[in-house]
């Protein structure tokens, strides 16, 4: 994302934050992604800089209103006067605001932690199979048949905003399923002001030790900390953190491997 997309997108946040977010927000939001994805010419009617501020707005309301959420009106028409650089530049603003659309209705219903561990583990369980993985990732199958079949496995396991962000990740706008499910855990603790870190470990931590990870995370970097944790045969000991771009290695194995690059 370049800085200036970056900051059109932080400016849609924030009208998302303050807006009066009801529980059709994401499908409709979705619904406006899907029709936008669908035709170029609607994507170049509603991004052409060419055409006025208050044209653009008016095609969007023209084509909008009484037909969704108020609040997804008013984002899109706003988002509509903003200069992008294409037409899925813009859709994919918008498809960010649908899915933490979905993600303030979980807080509401106090399932954001759930939601957030369980897309987790669930892109975990997907890449894990690769049957399934490659399954959701045939873009020959029909989507609805795909999502389907994510319903299916979430069913009765998990919340309603799990399933439908998990049915709409299938549509793997970040390259693939488990990359764009990352992205929707990464929104989900961002949320809450938090950031996400990989914790791998060859067996299970303790509520003890999982405090003090946190604990130990969130002074180094100044931020709260939601931890995923993965158990990881190849630890052996120890504990590795993938915070970002940043490892930290504290495993009996990568200090072993440290020991034989010294040899090298």
């Amino acid at each position: 994302m370049t800085v200036a997309t970056d900051a059109r997108v932080s400016s849609l946040d924030r009208m998302l934050d303050d807006s009066q977010v009801g529980d059709t927000f994401a499908s409709d939001m979705f619904a406006v992604v899907d029709a936008l994805e669908a035709s170029a010419t609607l994507r170049r009617a509603v991004t052409d800089p060419g055409t006025p501020e208050s044209a653009r707005q008016a095609l969007v309301h023209g084509l909008l209103d009484g037909k969704v959420d108020q609040a997804v009106v008013d984002l899109v028409a706003e988002a509509a006067t903003l200069r992008w650089s294409g037409g899925r530049t813009f859709a994919a603003a918008l498809e960010r605001q649908a899915v933490r659309g979905e993600l303030v209705v979980a807080d509401r219903r106090a399932d954001l932690e759930d939601t957030e561990d369980q897309l987790f583990r669930f892109a975990r369980f997907v890449e894990s199979n690769p049957d399934l993985r490659n399954v959701l990732g045939d873009r020959a199958i029909d989507r609805a048949k795909r999502q389907e079949l994510v319903g299916e496995l979430l069913r009765g396991r998990a919340t309603d905003s799990t399933i439908a962000l998990a049915q709409r990740a299938v549509a793997a706008r970040e390259r693939t399923f488990a990359q764009t499910i990352e992205g929707y855990v990464t929104l989900a603790a961002a949320q809450k002001n938090r950031v996400v870190a990989t914790v791998r470990v060859a067996k299970p931590l303790s509520s003890d030790q999982r405090n003090r990870v946190v604990a130990a995370l969130t002074k180094q970097i100044g931020r709260q900390v939601a931890i995923q944790e993965v158990i990881d045969p190849e630890i052996l000991g120890g504990v590795r953190v993938e915070l970002g771009d940043e490892v930290f290695e504290g495993t009996v194995s990568g200090r072993l491997e440290a020991a034989r690059r010294l040899f090298e």
